[in-house]
């Protein structure tokens, strides 16, 4: 082995250094907004502030957050149910079927410009599309907005899944057609659970994007404050709930909109740590 010269030796050393003073001034604004959010938010944290809904009262008491958490659970899942089957339908047609045709390149090209589409822009469409033509019967609805938040996770969906079957050894497929399998077979049998773990993964990261979106239930959901499961209503959420609390003079409901922006925060955390936790154990598969 050839020794390394000096030089070579210093350059190697700050280079590391200069990726050290990166790493930790990246981290610096993450920590401080983390150090704010506990520090501002858990003195809103207790049993009331999660069993009891909003008062909209401008003298009493705020209230808590149960509506906002359940209207966002319930929006979100209504838009992963969208999203997830059809993101992972067009990657499976991307991947099996498409290949290098002109008519898959083209869907990967509209889907690498809804990637960088703004939120906002999803949420006009959705409202001159259906809440100005109230489609549904209603206005403003907590459906409109989890069709609105699928549009966001649907790109999402769509590249990691691809980019996850992808992955699935071509041998695996070549070897269960050749035992006579139909190729939808092939895919529901071998290649789907094979690639579970990393679909899941790329799931539960579009869920997490999905959850913390404002602008689109600004202009299809609305908000009420009151509990409901009804998707053809306006609902409350919590990015709603958290943009129109920290608008408020009173610092009681300032100091809710924090507890409820830690709340999402921990939300969208639990998310990205199961996510990490699938991908973790599907590669020691």
């Amino acid at each position: 082995m050839l020794p390394v010269s000096g030089r070579r030796r210093a350059a190697d050393r700050v280079m590391r250094g200069l990726l050290t003073a990166g790493f930790a001034l990246a981290l610096v604004p993450l920590i401080l907004i983390v150090f704010y959010l506990l520090k501002k938010g858990l003195g809103a944290w207790s049993w009331s502030f999660f069993s009891s809904d909003p008062t909209g009262s401008f003298f009493g008491s705020p209230g808590g957050i149960r509506s906002a958490i359940v209207g966002t659970l319930e929006i979100v899942g209504l838009a992963s149910a969208i999203a997830i089957p059809i993101g992972i339908g067009v990657a499976l047609y991307l991947t099996e079927y498409g290949k290098q045709s002109w008519f898959a390149g083209s869907v990967r090209y509209v889907v690498d410009v809804m990637t960088g589409v703004p939120s906002i822009v999803f949420g006009l469409f959705i409202y001159i599309v259906l809440v100005l033509a109230h489609v549904g019967g209603s206005g403003f609805a907590g459906w409109k907005g989890a069709v609105a938040i699928s549009l966001l996770m649907l790109p999402i969906v769509i590249r990691s899944a691809e980019v996850v079957l992808l992955l699935v050894p071509e041998s695996l497929r070549e070897a269960a057609l050749a035992l006579g399998a139909p190729r939808w077979r092939v895919l529901t049998r071998v290649v789907l659970p094979t690639a579970a773990p990393g679909l899941v993964t790329g799931s539960l990261l579009a869920v997490a994007r999905g959850m913390g979106e404002t602008a689109p239930l600004l202009f299809t959901v609305s908000t009420a404050f009151a509990l409901t499961g009804n998707l053809n209503s306006q609902m409350d959420s919590l990015p709603f709930l958290i943009y129109n609390d920290a608008q408020s003079p009173r610092n009681e409901v300032v100091a809710v909109a924090w507890g409820a922006a830690l709340t999402l925060v921990v939300l969208v955390l639990i998310l990205n740590l199961l996510a990490r936790a699938v991908s973790r154990r599907s590669r020691m598969a």
